[in-house]
């Protein structure tokens, strides 16, 4: 449908449109049709309401909405283009005190708007309240400091376009930046670096299919902004987890423009990635806004119906007393918590959801700090208005849902406690594994349960091994490199004295803090990064690495590089700084994973054998080759462990209904500061077997290996037999 050419308007004396038609309050947001565009919003307490247009100049003519019904305002005007630039003022009741933050001087983003042109600058004139004080309401005009929103229409042909739908089982979960994976990226066309296009080019989708990953994770693409305390330190937040507009594309990942146009380049992202066999799964990030708390600016829904977007703190009134002043209630650590049981505030976000699934075709979702968009009555409630909704949506239960399990409350932590069909970050898993690479763990018994697919946190509620997203690092905290490089954080450059980011950070600087020469210590880092790359690959579960780990991505010592929007946090691709030998290991891990389903079994081991007669189908060994006892897993001197992977045959049958046989495996780790000489145990059902990978300077790959045998383990050191 080609847009007709604009139709003059009619304007009466006071700059107001006379040609604002009735419309109607369903959908949400601004809906191009060749007559007219459509406007709703939801303002159920404002009093007027209207629409603000901008010409290419800025110039904005205001058209007042008449039509008010069930909460939402709206109207249809003609001639109003795609492309057109537009927000919102809404007028109503000021009284902070009672949470009612109306001002018609204020320009409002569409909360349902598609796409965003614009940024935001800090100025006194984006906050509701006069300067100074937060009890009366500013008159200054913040039309020229905020962003607009923007009507979109797009007819992108998806064409065939298919989603990959990998089993959880066989997915690999690549966590990414959109600008960071190829700002420096040479091989990228210049004006297409840091930007969606960018991320679709084949030096990308080829690299990303070479190294094993079969999804890609997008930190927040959803239209964020700079914390104005951000601004006034000379940084901008780059990871992006300051959200506001939750249907519109990042604008400044667009190579092709910020009127619309992201929207198509979004699309063309998606289906690149689809047709290279890769999943989009969105970092998303709707437990809070970009307005932050009560003092923060008025951009959105602050302005329409603060009383219904935000948790309040529940006051106890004094009966003889004023009513107590209206509070924020902050579980996000960021001034607000979207309350996601007011109906208005839970339709956005499954409105969001849908959205994204069948107009942008992504994969899946990861959801930032989800035990605050769980809560009933402020408590952590499971079945949750919002879980119960997503649960029974024909569209969102089939998707990929990963929560990170917690807030930045006590209360919220909650780690293998989210329904099916929800996975979790295990960050378990990753403190673990740390602890016992850095030589901190009490034994291995821990670390075995963690490899075997932490069921003392899946199991007792009928979910699989994969419902655990196991990593080492994430984009908070150290990357794998600066965590054995680096004991202590060195935040300096965040602007905060070194008082932001984690003091826990478990890691090991393998004797010398920060970069060195030392070729021993530089070896002993590489190996120790292998150890742990390998680690994960090798867990059951859905392992998740973090961009650029796999080559030796550093950081600097920074764990909190959220405002670092330069090299700081930017993948270097230049091969002279890369470890390329983590590389290897990592992508030879993920294709042995690949290709073999007893590293990947959805089943969790019952550690008996899956035929009568059979051994075992996972087998914990000593290193002197006994199977480990009760009292070998109470050692907590203990750092060797070997994990025997029965191939022949699996616990899962095949699709067919089939017996699946596959190779037996052998991973033996070492997190001992002494090398080790392993006894392979004999017996009667793998007689012979090959090392296919090792960090271990004294066994090379390919070395044949013999039931009854004895191979060398190198101190701090990880072995992969397989069965031949």
């Amino acid at each position: 449908m080609t847009p007709p050419p604009a139709t003059p308007a009619v304007w009466n004396h006071d700059g107001e449109t006379m040609s604002v038609w009735p419309g109607r309050n369903y959908p949400l947001g601004a809906t191009w049709s060749s007559e007219s565009t459509n406007f709703a919003v939801y303002a159920p307490a404002a009093t007027q309401l209207w629409v603000c247009l901008f010409d290419d100049d800025g110039t904005e003519v205001r058209h007042r909405l008449t039509e008010h019904s069930l909460g939402v305002w709206h109207g249809a005007i003609p001639g109003v283009r795609p492309g057109t630039c537009y927000g919102y003022r809404a007028d109503g009741p000021w009284d902070p005190d009672a949470g009612l933050r109306f001002n018609p001087a204020k320009l409002l983003l569409d909360p349902y708007g598609k796409a965003v042109a614009g940024d935001l600058t800090v100025d006194d004139a984006i906050f509701g309240y006069a300067p100074g004080d937060p009890a009366t309401a500013s008159d200054l005009d913040s039309a020229p400091y905020v962003p607009r929103s923007v009507v979109v229409y797009d007819d992108f042909q998806w064409g065939a376009d298919t989603s990959p739908r990998r089993r959880w089982r066989d997915t690999v979960i690549y966590e990414m930046h959109v600008k960071g994976m190829t700002a420096l990226h040479d091989r990228v066309p210049e004006e297409l670096r840091g930007t969606y296009a960018g991320l679709a080019t084949p030096a990308v989708t080829d690299y990303l299919r070479d190294l094993g990953v079969t999804a890609v994770e997008l930190l927040p693409v959803h239209q964020f902004f700079s914390e104005p305390m951000l601004a006034e330190r000379g940084l901008v937040n780059y990871w992006g987890y300051n959200s506001l507009c939750f249907f519109a594309p990042h604008n400044a990942y667009a190579a092709s423009g910020d009127r619309g146009q992201q929207v198509s380049e979004f699309k063309q992202m998606v289906k690149d990635l689809h047709a290279a066999g890769l999943e989009v799964i969105l970092d998303v990030v709707y437990n809070h806004t970009a307005e932050a708390g009560p003092l923060g600016p008025t951009l959105s829904f602050r302005g329409l119906d603060d009383l219904g977007y935000y948790q309040r703190v529940v006051a106890v009134p004094d009966p003889d007393g004023p009513p107590p002043p209206d509070t924020y209630w902050d579980v996000t650590g960021c001034g607000n918590t979207v309350d996601a049981t007011h109906t208005q505030s839970l339709r956005m976000i499954l409105d969001s959801l849908r959205y994204w699934v069948t107009e942008m075709h992504v994969d899946g979702f990861r959801f930032d700090l989800m035990s605050a968009l769980t809560r009933t009555d402020q408590v952590v409630d499971m079945g949750s208005h919002l879980i119960t909704a997503i649960g029974q949506d024909p569209v969102l239960r089939h998707v990929k849902l990963i929560a990170e399990p917690w807030d930045a409350s006590m209360d919220g932590y909650r780690v293998g406690q989210f329904p099916p069909p929800w996975i979790e970050w295990n960050d378990q898993f990753r403190d673990t594994v740390r602890d016992f690479w850095r030589g901190h763990s009490a034994g291995v018994r821990t670390v075995a349960t963690r490899l075997a697919g932490s069921s003392d946190l899946y199991a007792d509620d009928g979910r699989s091994p994969y419902a655990s997203v196991n990593f080492v690092t994430a984009h908070d905290g150290f990357t794998v490199r600066d965590l054995v490089s680096y004991d202590h954080k060195h935040n300096e450059a965040n602007g905060e004295d070194n008082r932001d980011g984690t003091d826990n950070n478990r890691s090991w600087n393998c004797g010398v803090e920060g970069e060195t020469d030392d070729p021993s210590i530089l070896a002993l880092r590489r190996r120790q990064a292998a150890n742990l790359m390998a680690t994960l690959c090798f867990s059951s579960g859905v392992p998740m690495l973090t961009a650029g780990d796999e080559r030796g991505r550093t950081q600097g010592g920074n764990n909190n590089a959220y405002g670092q929007d330069n090299e700081t946090s930017w993948i270097d691709w230049r091969p002279d700084d890369a470890w390329l030998d983590v590389y290897e290991v990592t992508k030879a891990a993920l294709r042995l994973r690949r290709e073999h389903p007893v590293l990947r079994q959805r089943h969790w081991f019952e550690g008996r054998p899956t035929i009568r007669g059979g051994i075992k189908d996972l087998v914990w060994v000593h290193p002197s080759g006994r199977e480990m006892s009760t009292d070998d897993w109470n050692d907590d001197a203990c750092r060797t462990v070997g994990m025997f992977l029965n191939g022949a045959p699996l616990r899962s049958p095949g699709p067919r209904g089939e017996q699946v046989r596959d190779r037996s495996f052998m991973i033996w780790l070492n997190s001992g500061v002494d090398d080790v000489e392993l006894a392979l145990p004999a017996n009667q059902w793998v007689h012979t077997g090959e090392v296919v990978l090792s960090t271990n300077d004294a066994v090379a790959l390919g070395t044949p290996v013999v039931a009854g045998g004895t191979l060398p383990l190198q101190a701090r050191s990880v072995l992969v037999l397989r069965q031949t």
